[in-house]
C-alpha cells in the first residue's frame, strides 16, 4: 500500500491542493514549495537550494521507486533540479525535498505553494551480477565512452571555470538558503 503523510497543515486546511494527477494522462504529481507563508524565495542566477515539499511518501514496495523531475514549463524557463533527477527509494519515509537550480541570468521568485517539480512512481528492477574477469562477448561499442558513437562532440573551448563569485553571503529564508532581493 502506498502512503502519503502531510507534514504541512496547508494541505489539510485547503490552502493548497493535495498532490493529484491533473489529467487522466498525467504521469506525475505536482510537488509544491512548502515555504513559510510569509516567505518568498529569490533564487539568484546559478544558485541552487533545497526546498521542502511538506509531504512524505512511503511506497513500501521494493519493486517501485519514486522519481522527482522538473516541471516542463519551469524547466524551459531555466528552473531545473540541481541533481537533474531525484531518486526516492521505496523505503524512504522522510519529507520529500527538491534541489532546485536556477540556470538563468535572472533571479527566479518562488512563492509558498508554487508547483516546483513532479513526482513519478515507476518500476525498479533489482538485478544480480555475475562477477567475471572478462565479458563473455564484445559489444559494438566496447569501452567507448562519451562521444564514441560520433553522436556527440564537445567544444573544448566551452570547458572553462566560470567567474562566478558571490557578491554577498547567502541569506536564509524560513530555513532555506536564498539570495537577497534588493
Amino acid at each position: 500500500m502506498y502512503q502519503i503523510k502531510y507534514l504541512d497543515e496547508r494541505f489539510q486546511d485547503g490552502t493548497w491542493a493535495k498532490p493529484r494527477y491533473a489529467t487522466s494522462g498525467s504521469a506525475g504529481l505536482d510537488l509544491v514549495a512548502a515555504l513559510p507563508a510569509s516567505d518568498i524565495l529569490y533564487l539568484a542566477p546559478n544558485q541552487s537550494v533545497l526546498v521542502p515539499t511538506g509531504i512524505a511518501i512511503w511506497l513500501d514496495d521494493s519493486a517501485r521507486v519514486g522519481l522527482i523531475f522538473p516541471k516542463s514549463g519551469k524547466g524551459s524557463k531555466g528552473l531545473v533540479l540541481g541533481n537533474l533527477t531525484g531518486v526516492i527509494d521505496s523505503d524512504y519515509q522522510g519529507e520529500l525535498k527538491v534541489s532546485l537550480w536556477n540556470r538563468t541570468d535572472e533571479t527566479i521568485m518562488i512563492r509558498p505553494g508554487d508547483a516546483i517539480a513532479q513526482y513519478i512512481v515507476t518500476t525498479a528492477f533489482r538485478i544480480g551480477f555475475h562477477e567475471v574477469s572478462e565479458f563473455t562477448d564484445a559489444s559494438k561499442r566496447g569501452e567507448g565512452g562519451f562521444g564514441s558513437t560520433g553522436e556527440c562532440t564537445v567544444d573544448q573551448s566551452l570547458i572553462e571555470k566560470p567567474d562566478i563569485v558571490p557578491t554577498e553571503p547567502p541569506k536564509y529564508i524560513g530555513g532555506v538558503q536564498a539570495a537577497t532581493q534588493e
